[in-house]
């Protein structure tokens, strides 16, 4: 094994390939992603249950119903922003957390990544290169790519939609579940049960 400097033009180049590991929100919103039907709701609950601090990353898995079926928080290493090394990332939290879609003819389930960073609500390069990495992953894993929304300390963002709010932002407490939440539905009243259980309380 020997160990050098590499030259100037293989450095190059690698910082070229590197470059282009990256998208822009106009190729992003160009690129079809499914639209969220409740960004806040999806927002709420991941933050509820992950608690992200900046630098962490979210990756969630949605059914058609756009209800939470898997999801994994992790934290991002120090390290140049590269599509690539995003993508084998979020590939290796998809394949820990949920079976891949690979046998299917279209997408059913949608992968969506939430990040909390530091800075304000304008799209950067490390953002860029979270969207190529997800969009990247969602296709090794058999996975519709779906929303890439930024926590910031202006509160949320969905990159390429203009849609957002102020609450949750990255420094919020997390709100609790049932609030983040559609409440349970109510028990229902009146029939033959209803009946049996105002006995037994009236005779305590």
């Amino acid at each position: 094994m020997t160990f050098g400097f590499a030259p100037a033009s293989a450095a190059a180049s690698t910082s070229a390939a590197s470059a282009n590991r990256l998208l822009e929100p106009a190729e992003w919103a160009a690129a079809g992603i499914p639209l969220l039907r409740n960004p806040r709701e999806v927002v709420s609950g991941l933050h509820a249950r992950h608690h992200p601090q900046p630098a962490t990353a979210v990756i969630a898995v949605l059914d058609p119903d756009e209800r939470l079926r898997a999801s994994a928080s992790f934290v991002r290493r120090p390290a140049p922003a590269d599509g690539w090394m995003f993508r084998n990332v979020l590939l290796a939290q998809l394949r820990r957390i949920i079976p891949h879609d690979l046998r299917r003819r279209t997408p059913v389930r949608t992968a969506v990544l939430l990040y909390c960073r530091e800075g304000d609500a304008r799209w950067t390069e490390e953002d860029g290169a979270w969207m190529w990495g997800l969009r990247d992953a969602c296709t090794l894993h058999g996975l519709r790519c779906g929303a890439y929304i930024t926590l910031t300390r202006d509160g949320w963002q969905v990159l390429g939609e203009g849609r957002g709010g102020r609450r949750p932002h990255s420094a919020s407490a997390p709100e609790p579940f049932d609030t983040s939440e559609a409440p349970p539905p109510l028990p229902r009243t009146g029939g033959a049960a209803s009946e049996v259980l105002r006995r037994a309380a009236a005779a305590r």
